[in-house]
């Protein structure tokens, strides 16, 4: 084989690889929650920081939360759907109400984990089921497209604010660069080679 052959081959494989990887199933979403990003805003101290994790094979929701500083203590938690413009204002309570089974509640700090079952009823507000479809699947359909929009919040609600004390529109987190890194690296050590032979 020649040494052409075999840079090819490999650029190939690398091509093959990337893309499967780009095809992979879990999303990874992240919220950069506080009182400014409220609406309305407030002048809130508290923060905080969510992840989730979606994937579509599984159907399932990986959350993790912490937060600190609220003024009033927490009476719920829960993520929104679908606002009208990404990354602003108001939709109504998409995933479980009250709150998240497993939230700390008559707190001002803490932390979070759980993991949601999108094809459970018990996952979703059911008055969202029923304005999306009537079934878990078309709300898991809907609830997944708003992530992507940028259409959806994570609210953690309070006894001084109750609409809201903190809250941060969920973003997706890129995938790192990897595969494009490799295949430049690649081509500059083609490109080093053919000048040597020179």
């Amino acid at each position: 084989m020649t040494r052409y052959a075999g840079l090819a081959l490999f650029l190939a494989m690398l091509v093959f690889s990337c893309t499967s990887t780009a095809s992979a199933t879990v999303w990874s979403y992240e919220s950069v929650m506080s009182g400014p990003n409220e609406s309305p805003v407030n002048a809130s101290p508290g923060t905080g920081y969510g992840t989730a994790f979606y994937d579509d094979v599984a159907h399932t929701l990986a959350l993790h939360a912490d937060f600190t500083g609220l003024t009033g203590t927490t009476t719920a938690s829960h993520i929104h759907a679908a606002t009208l413009v990404p990354f602003a204002g108001t939709a109504g309570v998409a995933t479980t109400t009250p709150s998240f089974a497993g939230f700390p509640l008559g707190v001002t700090s803490g932390s979070f984990t759980n993991t949601l079952d999108l094809t459970l009823a018990s996952s979703w507000n059911p008055s969202y089921v029923t304005a999306h479809g009537g079934t878990t699947t078309q709300a898991e359909a809907d609830f997944t497209a708003a992530l992507l929009a940028g259409k959806a919040y994570w609210n953690i609600h309070s006894t001084t604010f109750g609409g809201g004390e903190i809250r941060g529109f969920m973003t997706l987190v890129p995938e790192p660069a990897t595969c494009a890194l490799t295949a430049l690296g690649v081509v500059g050590l083609g490109v080093v080679a053919r000048r040597r032979r020179r």
